[in-house]
């Protein structure tokens, strides 16, 4: 008798057992959504900055781009326009001025100090951009497109191109030019946005302490 009472309470032990368990079993566990991945940054993207394949550049960090034959549009890369920042002028050429490859004949103000940028190319100046002239802030809002500065006419392409950045050098040029910068001042890299990497509209608002037109004129080649 006593045998059976065991054996019926061990029984009861492993009925309860099972139902427990299975109802642990059986309860739904909440899973988080996964997060959403941030969008990959394309090839025209070196560290965060819009380095279109599509134009030429010079070491000066202006571009240019062949409109057709011997007329080539110029202006400056994201990278300038990033470090130039909110500028408050620019003076430019005027049509009809010869100028030369390498020659300071970009100006850009920001509280009333002057910076200058290089000419990529040589030849006759034939247009400038009025639109950029009376707002300026368009250079950084769309340094490729709106924000060019000059058309030219170039009467020697080939030789004049055999002084810009090759092709096949370009990402490893642009990669470092930005580890330079960040090398130089480490503050800069807070100053890049965290969405994505791109690069905040003013680089040199995030560092008071820099100096606008040593540092833009160490990478522009007019110091």
């Amino acid at each position: 008798m006593t045998v059976l009472l065991v054996l019926a309470t061990f029984l009861v032990f492993i009925v309860l057992d099972y139902f427990l368990n299975r109802r642990k079993a059986l309860e739904t566990v909440p899973v988080a959504p996964p997060k959403a991945a941030q969008p990959a940054l394309g090839d025209d993207y070196v560290d965060g900055f819009l380095v279109p394949q599509t134009v030429s550049y010079h070491a000066g960090h202006c571009w240019l781009v062949r409109e057709r034959k011997n007329i080539a549009r110029v202006g400056a890369d994201e990278f300038a326009a990033a470090l130039l920042g909110k500028i408050e002028k620019i003076e430019l050429p005027k049509p009809g001025q010869w100028i030369r490859q390498g020659q300071k004949v970009l100006s850009f103000y920001r509280d009333g100090v002057k910076t200058e940028m290089i000419s990529p190319t040589e030849g006759e100046v034939k247009e400038v951009n009025a639109e950029i002239i009376n707002n300026p802030a368009v250079l950084r809002q769309d340094p490729y497109g709106r924000g060019w500065l000059l058309s030219l006419h170039v009467p020697d392409e080939e030789n004049t191109g055999r002084n810009l950045v090759p092709k096949g050098l370009v990402r490893e040029w642009m990669r470092d030019a930005i580890e330079r910068l960040y090398a130089c001042q480490p503050a800069f890299a807070g100053a890049v946005a965290a969405d994505g990497g791109r690069p905040a509209d003013d680089l040199l608002a995030g560092v008071p302490d820099a100096n606008w037109k040593s540092t833009t004129a160490e990478f522009f080649l007019t110091d």
